[in-house]
């Protein structure tokens, strides 16, 4: 975090910025934004935590619900590097929370479910971890399930619910209660690995207390896949892809709600600008690579049909977009809500601090007549600036219909709120480490944010005064 974005960051807490007057600052410094400001919508300064763990607006309280290296209920141990998450009705009024681990195996043995020695391996049966590795040492990414209880603020029961993957970055809840768990990774059978990584895996949203059967979606492609986000009207699942020139992808299931029985995978395609680069990056000259996308704009899409999704070359991405698909800049995180799929470009954006996408589903999503009303693209926000929000990564759409946007950038990380006009204010602050935030998830019934502190190993429940429904402009 270098001063001036400090500096800025704390004369906003103070002064409240008019929207004109801030769009003249930020354009200034060579940013494009769409009603973007810091003062003046939100909930307040930040309050310094004087535990150090993180910083919120007055009012607001949280609680450490889960911290790596506590022994969960099944007798293993709480893995490292929380990511994505998502949370469900549990039974009693209590929280389900699924939690992914991005972790490949030769991370450190201290953040393994399986001990330092990968000594509790046999605390489960072998056909449940998807990738035993060689010389046990196994696949340690995943997933974990917690069930909370909202009154007493308290983790009631914590297991491993998914075994043997690797780098578990982000995902997405499903309409019909599952979690889809995306691996951020491509890597293949060889010296480490027993088996392909690259694939989506199902999780329910159940309390079973073991791992689910691991059985990879292939329907839906190999590529360093990090979040989804599912249309629950027309069951469509959209996916990020997290490389720099990767693409947005669209699985149709034959089936809804049944994913393993196939479908047809798709790229998006902006119909009128085929090969489009929405990466809006300059050159070594200072001038743009490609015609910039402006904020705001949208443009109608178009679905590509793609072969070989099972990719054994990792080329997935490359042959959509010899063949038309737009290329994007670090898809990470996704979230379907205000009947749109938002999206996060992690280094997009002429000053590559990133962009969050917005995804208009047409009326006929997925049927022959979608060409009647296409779906739509819109650039909702690129502020170019750290100051605004620096490399957007996790996200999700609150129930009053803020985007709550996790940074992962250098030095001081914030979780930012977005409104529908595209104003952005800070919501908190890592105030523990330079790690970046992961898995900012509502609780179904509005009250508490879920948050992981991904390198803190540190998973957060936040209550206080969120706003209702009666203040969604």
């Amino acid at each position: 975090m270098t001063t001036t974005r400090r500096d800025f960051l704390r004369s906003a807490a103070a002064v409240t910025l008019g929207f004109h007057g801030l769009q003249s600052f930020v354009r200034g410094l060579g940013g494009t934004v769409r009603a973007a400001t810091v003062g003046g919508v939100g909930y307040g300064p930040l309050i310094a935590d004087p535990e150090r763990i993180f910083d919120l607006p007055a009012g607001f309280s949280y609680r450490v619900i889960s911290r790596i290296g506590e022994r969960m209920d099944d007798g293993l141990i709480v893995p490292g590097d929380p990511d994505g998450m998502a949370a469900f009705s549990g039974p009693d009024g209590k929280i389900i929370l699924i939690r992914n681990h991005e972790l490949e195996p030769k991370e450190r043995a201290e953040k393994s479910p399986f001990g330092p020695k990968n000594e509790l391996m046999d605390r489960i049966p072998t056909d449940l971890i998807y990738d035993l590795g060689r010389a046990r040492k196994p696949c340690i990414g995943g997933t974990t399930t917690l069930l909370y209880d909202p009154t007493s603020r308290r983790v009631e029961r914590q297991f491993l619910s998914l075994a043997g993957t690797e780098n578990n970055c982000a995902g997405g809840p499903t309409p019909w209660n599952s979690w889809i768990s995306c691996e951020e990774s491509t890597s293949k059978i060889g010296e480490d690995y027993q088996r392909d990584h690259g694939w989506a895996f199902e999780v329910p949203a159940t309390l079973d207390g073991h791992p689910v059967a691991p059985e990879p979606i292939k329907p839906m492609g190999r590529f360093r896949r990090e979040a989804v986000a599912v249309d629950p009207r027309s069951s469509a699942v959209y996916q990020t892809e997290d490389v720099e020139d990767g693409l947005i992808y669209r699985f149709l299931p034959d089936k809804p709600g049944e994913l393993l029985a196939g479908g047809r995978t798709q790229a998006l395609m902006l119909r009128d600008r085929p090969g489009c680069d929405t990466r809006n990056w300059l050159g070594t000259s200072g001038q743009p690579l490609f015609p910039p996308l402006p904020v705001g704009q949208r443009w109608h899409v178009k679905w590509l049909d793609l072969d070989q999704i099972d990719s054994p070359d990792d080329d997935l991405r490359l042959r959509g977009f010899a063949a038309g698909a737009a290329r994007f800049a670090r898809g990470e995180g996704m979230w379907y809500g205000r009947d749109s799929v938002y999206f996060a470009c992690t280094n997009g954006g002429r000053n590559q601090m990133g962009q969050i996408w917005r995804y208009h589903p047409s009326p006929f999503e997925g049927t022959p007549r979608e060409t009647e009303a296409p779906g739509m693209l819109e650039l909702f926000i690129e502020p170019n600036n750290q100051g605004v929000i620096e490399n957007a990564d996790n996200l999700t759409v609150s129930p009053w219909g803020d985007l709550v946007v996790c940074e992962d950038g250098s030095g001081e990380q914030f979780l930012i709120g977005v409104t529908p006009q595209g104003q952005c204010y800070r919501l908190g602050r890592n105030a523990k480490s330079e790690s970046e935030l992961a898995g900012c998830v509502f609780s179904p019934d509005g009250k508490t944010l879920f948050l992981n502190l991904q390198a803190d190993g540190l998973t957060l429940a936040i209550t206080g005064p969120w706003r209702g429904a009666s203040d969604v402009g």
